[in-house]
């Protein structure tokens, strides 16, 4: 029995718009403030996020090959204030944020099907000794980076309401009660504090 090549396009692809989907799924349901308000020392948001990752894929997917968007993306201009691409004002409405984000998407999409993944690029922001990087490695780089916020974007929603998982039907967690995890927590805090004593 054969079986066919694997498709590594379609698994660049599978993995990236995984990634996508829980990033966004994090905002259903909430409230303005709730989208935008910072829950870490160092301001780390959902909204942001999701600014963030659509920055990142119009930069390393469009770019980086010579594929501009066209996009506005002023938070990224040189006289920008640091971060401004990791939380959004009161004037940036949601919706324009989680439309750019779909449209930096379709506009990665569409440079991987264009392109061979041996394609080789430049990042126009890192030094210019080891700035090419192929279209495989600038993909990967992006699930990674995507999977990397979809992550932070998990605890920041369970600590606003309590919703966990990667997709809506997906939390990845043992279905118990609220109970058994209050249960469960508190045998985790005993055992790093008797850690903590002991060490």
């Amino acid at each position: 029995m054969t079986t066919a090549p694997p498709d590594a396009k379609a698994d660049l692809r599978f993995y990236l718009q995984s990634a996508r989907d829980a990033l966004l799924w994090k905002l259903e349901g909430l409230s303005e403030y709730d989208a935008r308000r910072p829950l870490t020392p160092t301001g780390t948001n959902l909204l942001g996020l999701v600014k963030h990752a659509a920055s990142v894929e119009l930069g390393y997917l469009g770019d980086t090959f010579g594929r501009p968007s066209g996009e506005p993306l002023p938070w990224l201009d040189d006289a920008a204030e640091t971060n401004a691409d990791m939380w959004a004002t009161a004037d940036e409405p949601r919706e324009d944020i989680v439309g750019l984000y779909r449209r930096a998407w379709a506009h990665s999409d569409a440079t991987i099907e264009a392109l061979a993944l041996d394609t080789v690029g430049r990042v126009p922001w890192w030094p210019s000794g080891r700035a090419e990087v192929t279209l495989h490695h600038a993909g990967v780089r992006v699930i990674a980076d995507t999977q990397r916020h979809a992550g932070h974007a998990d605890i920041l929603r369970e600590l606003i309401d309590g919703t966990i998982g990667m997709t809506e039907g997906n939390d990845g967690v043992p279905p118990q009660d609220p109970a058994w995890w209050a249960d469960y927590r508190d045998r985790l805090e005993r055992a790093a504090e008797e850690a903590g004593r002991t060490a």
